[in-house]
């Protein structure tokens, strides 16, 4: 049975490692950090060499036993660090991690992430990591923990704030962890050992309204249209010029239909692009199976139509295409729908 992430980091910290976890869940941030802390410990304790494994289409699964069987001339312990976007590895993937923790190699510790997990990816294979070592999942918080989580992480980087300024915080990120934790990092260079009011907060938000387009790109991409639609009403309402905002759309959409256009080789396209950290690479590898190189060039036409349209040629609503392209962007299923 999956354990909470809060026990992983309690196991971590007080002793050896099993030989195989499984972190997954559809919480980039909190996988993310679950994974840097377990990397963190295996170093600690003498895991010095790791095997980075990108589960892909055509994956060779043989690679995971040649891992474990390999030694190695510099390190004596060992960590394979396994991605597994989809937390589906097929009939081969699934024999290949039962196969290798039904005999795991000595001194060699297998990690899977995924960013994908619900009941239904509880199969044999995960099933047998958590025979031999443990599977924790991060779901998604509700509404109500957010103020919590938003507290601790604040006191973790030497902030305290009002219960006010929490809320507001919680209101602004709308869910979001990941902008939520680059906010408080901002804050704590900002204010160092200082308490935070509600005014304090809404004045720091208010001078770093231009990172929004940033969270308006994350989140169509990441396909999370409601709150990417949310932010273009924001903006508009800001009064917000919308030629500098599509500069970074047209770049992030620019990027989108390069990496569609890499093949089979997306793991090595993501590092040349210099993707990180590994939240936003997997926000762009759920856009991507999402949709295919022909609907990226259908989105950068739509860009294109956009910014004529805020010049003035052709007549039209300029914000109200944004929105078009934004959905289309998010749901690329439904994009048909949206733009020509």
């Amino acid at each position: 049975m999956a354990i909470p992430l809060s026990v992983l980091h309690k196991q971590l910290a007080a002793g050896e490692l099993k030989p195989a976890y499984l972190i997954a869940g559809a919480e980039p941030l909190l996988v993310i950090e679950a994974a840097d802390a377990l990397r963190a410990r295996a170093k600690e304790l003498g895991y010095l060499e790791r095997d980075v494994l990108d589960v892909e289409a055509n994956f060779d699964w043989n690679r995971l036993g040649n891992a474990g069987r390999e030694l190695s001339l510099f390190a004596s312990r060992k960590l394979i660090d396994l991605r597994l976007p989809t937390g589906r590895p097929g009939k081969e993937g699934s024999a290949a991690i039962l196969e290798f923790c039904a005999d795991p190699p000595p001194d060699t510790v297998l990690l899977v992430t995924t960013g994908e997990w619900s009941r239904k990816h509880e199969t044999s294979w995960s099933a047998g990591i958590e025979k031999v070592g443990a599977a924790a999942v991060a779901w998604p918080l509700k509404v109500e923990e957010l103020p919590g989580w938003i507290g601790k992480r604040m006191a973790s980087r030497g902030l305290k704030a009002t219960p006010e300024a929490i809320r507001f915080l919680a209101e602004r990120v709308e869910g979001n962890l990941l902008a939520a934790a680059q906010e408080i990092d901002k804050l704590a260079l900002l204010h160092a050992g200082a308490t935070l009011d509600a005014g304090m907060l809404e004045a720091s938000v208010a001078d770093d309204a231009r990172y929004d387009v940033f969270r308006l790109a994350d989140a169509a991409i990441g396909g999370d249209a409601a709150r990417a639609l949310h932010i273009v009403a924001g903006l508009r309402e800001e009064g917000e010029e919308i030629i500098p905002l599509l500069g970074w759309m047209l770049t992030q959409l620019r990027l989108l239909l390069r990496l569609a256009s890499a093949g089979g080789n997306l793991a090595q396209a993501l590092r040349s692009e210099r993707i990180w950290p590994a939240a936003r690479e997997a926000l762009f590898r759920h856009a991507l199976k999402a949709g295919d190189r022909a609907h990226w060039e259908r989105c950068l036409a739509q860009a294109g139509r956009i910014d004529a349209m805020a010049k003035g040629r052709p007549p039209g609503d300029a914000w109200r295409e944004l929105e078009r392209l934004v959905a289309a962007i998010a749901a690329p299923r439904q994009a048909g729908e949206l733009i020509a």
